[in-house]
This record gives C-alpha cells, sequence and structure tokens, in this order.
C-alpha cells in the first residue's frame, strides 16, 4: 500500500541539525549517505522504534517511496515524520553533503 498524503518536504528545505532516518539497504547505505543520519532498513523499522532518534524525523530512502510508506506507518504509530521528497537522487542532485562507507566517493544505489 503506497500512502497518498504524507508530509513531505524537498532536500533543501532539511534543516542542517535535522535528526535523518534512512531505511534504504545496508549496501545502499554504504555506498552513500547523509553524515549523521540513523540507519533503519525499512522492514526492521517497526522492531527498531527505540533506535529513532528524538522529536521530529526526516526519513529518506533512494526515491522518496519507501520513506514514504515509513513516514505513513510512523505517523499511524504517534511520532512525528517528515518526508524527504525525491530521497538521496534528489539530495544528491541538490548537492548536499554525503559519505561513503566505501573509501570510494559517495554515490546513490
Amino acid at each position: 500500500m503506497f500512502p497518498s498524503q504524507v508530509p513531505s518536504v524537498d532536500p533543501t528545505q532539511v534543516p542542517a541539525e535535522a535528526a535523518i532516518v534512512d531505511v534504504r539497504e545496508p549496501d545502499e547505505w554504504q555506498a552513500g549517505h547523509i553524515s549523521g543520519a540513523v540507519h533503519i532498513p525499512l522492514m526492521e523499522l517497526p522492531a527498531r522504534t527505540g533506535d529513532l532518534p528524538e522529536g521530529d524525523v526526516y526519513v529518506i530512502c533512494r526515491s522518496g517511496g519507501r520513506s514514504a510508506r515509513a513516514v505513513a506507518w510512523l505517523e499511524q504509530n504517534g511520532f512525528e515524520a517528515v518526508n524527504v521528497s525525491g530521497g538521496m537522487g534528489a539530495w544528491q542532485a541538490a548537492g548536499r553533503e554525503m559519505v561513503s562507507d566505501t573509501g570510494e566517493a559517495p554515490t546513490v544505489r
């Protein structure tokens, strides 16, 4: 089920100090992610709500679909969450900073 309407923002509107949760798979995360983000793959989210940062969280994936589902689930379960529209692809296109765990330049997978 794809949520029809979830709170969303453009990557350029995410504050520098925002709490970010990345719901992509481990290989995607390793290739390139936002420094300081919390990595919780989408399928692990229900079991790992204790790992969520306090307060409002911005949720991101590769293109925005998985993060929209995550935001819908979080909102239904009492969390304040916002989808980052366009995901990491839009984040990278906007020139926002990324890091990788591979030792190579960060990329979006």
